[in-house]
């Protein structure tokens, strides 16, 4: 057999190895996996992560402002309800915890879907006898708002309690309002 070049096929084969967009696939998963790892060192460095917990056990939690029932607040009461009657039901709740009748007045309020009823208070001052007022209405919501500061124009501590749909049907009538609350 005659030779017609002097080369032999065997050292011209392709290189083996990885092409290109392979080789640059794998080196950005390198990377973000450098990265990963970076990252939760130095937040475990930080103490944001805590890899094997704490077994001392948890510090007993100090109560917060605690509920104070404190009759020498005046009382505005909002109906944001549809239902008819229960300023008349709420004010007799108060003043049977001891509000003088004429602490506590109430009107409908301008609009008739709240959702949960609540206790706003002004002050921070004031949060504790917002939280006993919340306890009297059977566990309302407190909540922070210069919105309804004082009406009475006197300067005199005031709370606002606006009455919302949760509280529909959940009290008896008020004596000799005529009022009947669905059985159940």
């Amino acid at each position: 057999m005659p030779r017609t070049s002097g080369r032999v096929g065997a050292h011209r084969a392709e290189q083996p190895g990885i092409n290109g967009p392979i080789a640059l696939l794998w080196s950005a998963a390198v990377a973000l996996v450098l990265i990963v790892i970076g990252i939760f060192v130095s937040m475990v460095l930080m103490g944001r992560i805590d890899l094997f917990g704490t077994a001392e056990p948890a510090a007993p939690q100090t109560p917060g402002v605690l509920a104070e029932i404190d009759t020498s607040y005046q009382v505005l009461i909002l109906n944001a309800t549809p239902e008819t009657g229960v300023v008349a039901q709420v004010r007799q709740k108060l003043i049977d915890q001891g509000w003088a009748a004429d602490a506590v007045f109430g009107s409908d309020g301008s609009t008739t879907k709240f959702d949960q009823t609540t206790v706003f208070y002004v002050k921070k001052a004031d949060e504790s006898a917002a939280l006993g007022v919340a306890e009297v209405l059977g566990g309302a919501k407190t909540e922070r708002s210069d919105h309804y500061q004082s009406v009475s124009g006197d300067g005199s501590p005031q709370l606002t309690v606006v009455i919302g749909m949760d509280h529909v049907g959940t009290t008896s009538p008020a004596p000799g309002s005529g009022e009947k609350t669905p059985a159940g």
